[in-house]
C-alpha cells in the first residue's frame, strides 16, 4: 500500500491531531477523503472535519473498521479506557501512537499483540517541517513500518530513538517550539524597540531563524562553527554574544529542558 491509498482515522482530534492532518492535506499525497477522526464533542468535531474534507465518525471503532492506520491522540489517561474495548477492531491494523510518555511496553499491556509505534510529533507538522520522534521499539510489521515511516516523511523528519530516549527526544522537539518563539518574540520586539514596524521585525526575525536552521541542516556547520562565522573580532555581533552569554542563555535553554524532564 501507498501513501495515496492509505485510510487514516484520528482517534482524538486535538491540536497536534489536527496539524498532522494538515499536513498530510498540505502535502497533495493523503486525499482529506482518506481521513477521518472521532472525538469527545462531536458537535464541534465535523465543521472540522467538514472544513478539511475529511469524515467526522461517532465513535472510535467506526474510525478504527474504516482505517489503515489509527494514529492515537487522547490523553494519555484516557488511552486504556478507549483501546481495550477496541482490542478485537484494531487487529490488522497498523497503530500510530502520539499520546506523550506512551511507550511500546505500555501498549503491549493494554493491546497485546496489536502492530503499533510510539512517536512525539511536533506542531510543525503542520507545514510538512515538523520534527516526529520515533521509538525504535515497534510491533508495526516491516510493510506497515515502512507506510508509517512514508506518511510521517510527507511531515517532516521522523528520527528513531531508543525507549529510553524517547522522552527526552519529545521534550526538545515538541517542547522546543514554543521557546524558539519565544526567542522569535523577544528578538521583534528588540527590533521595534529600534523603530522597525511589528510585522516587518516578525518577518525578518522568523525568516533569519528559518534560514539559519535550513543552512545548519544543509551545510551540517557545528551551531559554534556557525556562530564564529558571523562574529568578527572587535565587531557588533560578539559583543552581543558576551551579553546573552552573561544572561545566562545557554544554561536557561538546558534548564528549561532538564525541568520537564524532572
Amino acid at each position: 500500500m501507498n501513501v495515496n491509498d492509505a485510510r487514516i482515522g484520528f482517534i482524538g482530534f486535538g491540536n497536534m491531531a489536527s496539524a498532522m492532518a494538515d499536513g498530510w492535506i498540505a502535502s497533495g499525497a493523503v486525499p482529506a477523503g482518506n481521513m477521518c477522526a472521532c472525538a469527545g464533542r462531536y458537535e464541534a468535531l465535523v465543521p472540522r472535519c467538514e472544513q478539511r474534507g475529511m469524515k467526522a465518525c461517532e465513535t472510535s471503532r467506526q474510525v478504527v473498521e474504516t482505517s489503515d492506520v489509527v494514529v492515537i491522540a487522547v490523553k494519555p489517561y484516557m488511552i486504556e479506557s478507549v483501546l481495550a474495548p477496541l482490542t478485537d477492531a484494531l487487529e490488522g491494523k497498523a497503530i500510530l501512537s502520539v499520546a506523550a510518555g506512551w511507550k511500546c511496553a505500555d501498549y503491549e499491556h493494554v493491546i497485546p499483540g496489536a502492530h503499533h509505534l510510539s512517536t512525539v510529533p511536533n506542531t510543525p507538522v503542520a507545514i510538512n517541517e515538523g520534527v516526529i520522534a520515533c521509538e525504535r521499539a515497534s510491533t508495526l510489521a516491516e510493510a506497515e513500518h515502512e507506510l508509517v515511516f512514508d506518511l510521517l516523511k510527507l511531515l517532516g523528519s521522523p528520527v528513531e530513538v531508543e525507549t529510553h530516549l524517547l522522552s527526552v527526544a519529545g521534550t526538545v522537539g515538541g517542547c522546543s517550539p514554543a521557546f524558539i518563539a519565544m526567542v522569535i518574540e523577544s528578538l521583534a520586539d528588540a527590533a521595534v524597540k529600534h523603530g522597525i514596524p511589528r510585522a516587518v521585525a516578525y518577518e525578518m526575525v522568523s525568516q533569519m531563524v528559518a534560514g539559519t536552521a535550513k543552512l545548519q541542516l544543509a551545510t551540517g556547520m557545528h551551531p559554534g562553527a556557525m556562530k564564529d562565522a558571523v562574529c568578527s573580532p572587535g565587531g557588533t555581533t560578539i559583543k552581543g554574544v558576551a551579553e546573552l552569554e552573561a544572561a545566562g542563555m545557554r544554561s536557561a535553554f538546558i534548564r528549561a529542558i532538564d525541568v520537564i524532564e524532572g
